[in-house]
């Protein structure tokens, strides 16, 4: 799940680390350790548009068809993870900020994800958006 153009530089998740070192390696097939490391790659993952690992990662009871990210006009901009809390049934919360420009303007969203871990693996479930 390569990113079409090679990318070079900061990871966008905002880890401080190279990209190449942080986020491709899930990319390109790695599987994150916890619910915060795949939360980051998909952040990844939307600002890089690959569409596919986002659909991958996704709980297969929640994931959309499709995303048409090649459509989208949103540049994502930055990164904060609020608070990461994994409990002990396989499942967590992710709460974050996502900075991203879209029409001219900077917006923010602001998400608790929820994950669970099914057969070893971290998916994204569902999030609640607070306005």
């Amino acid at each position: 799940m390569k990113p079409e153009k090679k990318y070079r530089g900061p990871c966008p998740c905002g880890s401080l680390r190279t990209y190449e070192k942080c986020c491709q390696i899930l990319h390109e097939g790695g599987w994150p350790a916890d619910a915060e490391a795949l939360m980051r790659s998909r952040y990844s993952a939307f600002a890089l548009k690959l569409e596919p690992y986002l659909l991958a990662t996704w709980h297969p009871r929640t994931r959309p068809a499709e995303l048409e990210l090649s459509q989208s006009p949103r540049r994502w901009l930055g990164l904060k993870v609020l608070r990461h809390e994994q409990g002990a049934d396989g499942t967590a919360v992710v709460e974050f900020i996502a900075r991203h420009k879209a029409g001219g303007r900077v917006q923010e969203l602001r998400e608790a994800s929820r994950f669970v871990q099914e057969d070893g693996r971290w998916l994204y479930v569902d999030g609640d958006i607070a306005n």
